[in-house]
């Protein structure tokens, strides 16, 4: 049974203390870290969520060192000492609490503790299920308790930047009427209402236009969106978002707004400046560039179309694909030296990326060609060298065939030969817009026009007429924030005319009478003045991960899903009772475990 806290008061944290405190009497409190017995003397490393504090158990006080002898790692104690120097030949420089240590007069056992299952260190080695099994104690480690407190410093500049700005933070419903966003939703049985179901929102798209309809022009919110998707590094089940939506703006507001925030929020937590405006670009042109809507251009590699280079090549292959849509490529002198192992790996992804194959070529300095460029001729080869800015040595890469399958196959290549060859900058920062996307694309499985994002964004002016009769070609006004080759918000001007909106819900598979049964309380509203508006989610999750330097938003919340949606901690999801199940009205129908 631990000690009493009775008659102590912490005074500082072990994250605090340096030479200014020297002579004074401290007490701390916290964990064991680490425990070293000297001969004569007990070092203990004293932890909590600042950081660590040595303190000191000196021979001339047995009955504390006889204590100090039973303490091990995580037993929560308490101590009383004076700030004292440490040796020069002691000292911590990577610590700041590095020069000092504190020589103990009390120690309180507060509480004991097991063994842990993994030792608590900088970031814990131990497979991923035992540490989400056990995160209370993986949250202890320095690496994941600073990204938690990052996470809270960036959601203070958020809030702080969008109160500057005039925006009102208003909340949500987290039981609403299900609707159709693009993923599964989560559903929740209404005991009031026998046979029926609320749904976890997927965002607050639809209320944050209520909002605007309703004359709250500028709104925020850091909103729990709920998905049930499969899930990988950059998702999960539930995420946060930095909610935005404002009434008689166009882009070029949202926009500016937004800019304004990713400064501020890169500047208060990290101290890195970003420079502002960010690139902006079509979607048609980053599609083109760089195969993707999201693009890294942190390096190059652009893509350039070669059809016309390749169409005079000696390779039948190569000028069937080409006659098919086209002949794509991607070349650097920087990435000449990789080996043909590294290349075979480049085809690999191609193929996932759905492309037939990938075909390459070499030039060295002295005028050789290998690979794919034995079929061409030396003025092709030149234009290669030309294209590319290639002018010693150099690989070239070629996908051929229908234009945005190999765009897009060339697109992966390219993140994967920037990888391979380091072409990627350290610290390096860069944002950019992409705007004009399709407001539909066609789903093969079920032969229809779909919404691309959502059916809520406007459509240009100039491609209303095509909704009906060449809804593929239709632009939205809609725009994505992509960081590094990551997509971190997406956004658009919305629909505010009931008319306008049914248009879209047509082309979308939607006809008035199923519009109205599943979004018509959205469609009414906007027969009562709704105000032209627009707004962005941007991925808080995804901000915070890359603000913290990691690959994956489990490491920036505190009690993420494991990848198959459980948590091992607290054994969710579980089963229910069934006189749970009764009152709910719910019978199961799921597979009979084996006797």
């Amino acid at each position: 049974m631990g000690e009493s806290m009775k008659g102590l008061k912490r005074t500082h944290s072990c994250g605090r203390l340096d030479r200014s405190g020297l002579g004074q009497q401290v007490t701390l409190m916290g964990w064991v870290h680490r425990r070293r017995d000297h001969g004569g003397v007990i070092f203990i490393d004293l932890r909590d969520r600042e950081g660590l504090t040595q303190v000191v158990f000196k021979p001339e006080r047995p009955e504390l060192m006889e204590k100090a002898r039973d303490l091990k790692q995580e037993y929560v104690v308490a101590v009383t000492g004076t700030v004292e120097a440490r040796p020069d030949d002691m000292i911590n420089k990577d610590l700041k609490t590095g020069e000092i240590e504190v020589w103990v007069d009390e120690l309180r056992i507060l509480n004991e503790s097991k063994t842990p299952p993994f030792v608590i260190e900088e970031e814990a080695q131990a497979n991923e299920d035992l540490r989400f099994k056990y995160r209370y104690l993986d949250l202890r480690n320095s690496v994941l308790r600073d990204n938690v407190i990052l996470r809270h410093h960036a959601m203070a500049a958020t809030r702080e930047y969008l109160n500057s700005q005039g925006l009102l933070e208003i909340e949500t419903p987290i039981l609403v009427k299900r609707t159709p966003e693009g993923a599964r939703d989560f559903l929740v049985p209404s005991r009031l209402s026998p046979g029926k179901f609320y749904a976890l929102p997927q965002s607050p798209q639809l209320y944050k236009q209520i909002l605007m309809i309703s004359g709250f022009d500028k709104y925020y919110q850091l909103p729990k969106c709920l998905r049930d998707e499969d899930l990988r590094a950059d998702r999960q089940p539930e995420h946060t978002q930095i909610d935005i939506e404002m009434s008689f703006v166009d882009e070029e507001d949202v926009l500016c707004l937004v800019e304004g925030l990713m400064q501020h929020i890169f500047k208060k937590v990290k101290g890195v400046e970003v420079d502002i405006p960010f690139q902006r670009m079509t979607y048609a042109e980053s599609f083109a560039r760089y195969g993707t809507d999201k693009p890294d251009l942190r390096f190059g590699l652009e893509i350039e179309d070669v059809s016309d280079v390749v169409a005079g090549s000696d390779s039948d292959m190569l000028k069937d694909a080409v006659a098919s849509g086209g002949a794509f490529a991607i070349g650097s002198s920087q990435a000449a030296s990789l080996s043909r192992k590294n290349i075979e790996a480049l085809e690999e992804v191609a193929k996932k990326a759905g492309a037939a194959g990938l075909a390459w070529g070499k030039v060295s300095g002295e005028g050789k060609a290998g690979g794919i460029l034995r079929f061409f001729g030396d003025e092709a080869i030149a234009d290669f060298k030309r294209l590319f800015e290639v002018e010693g040595d150099g690989l070239f890469l070629i996908v051929a065939g229908e234009r945005v399958k190999s765009q897009a196959a060339l697109g992966a290549v390219r993140l994967k030969v920037a990888e391979l060859a380091e072409l990627v900058p350290e610290d390096s920062h860069r944002f950019v817009w992409i705007t004009e996307f399709p407001l539909f694309e066609w789903d093969d499985d079920h032969e229809r026009w779909i919404p691309a994002h959502h059916m809520f964004s406007m459509p240009f002016e100039e491609d209303i007429a095509m909704l009906e009769t060449e809804p593929g070609k239709v632009r939205a006004r809609m725009y994505d924030l992509a960081y590094n080759g990551l997509e971190l918000g997406s956004g658009s001007i919305r629909n505010h005319i009931r008319e306008m909106q049914e248009r879209v819900m047509k082309a979308a598979g939607f006809d008035k009478k199923e519009a109205t049964r599943r979004f018509g309380f959205l469609l009414e509203a906007f027969e009562y003045g709704a105000p032209p508006h627009g707004g962005i989610a941007l991925g808080f999750d995804r901000i915070v991960m890359k603000l913290a330097g990691r690959d994956s938003i489990r490491d920036v919340i505190a009690f993420p899903k494991t990848t198959s949606g459980a948590s091992l901690m607290d054994e969710c999801p579980s089963e229910i009772d069934d006189d749970d199940l009764k009152e709910l009205h719910i019978r199961l129908d799921t597979p009979k475990k084996n006797a």
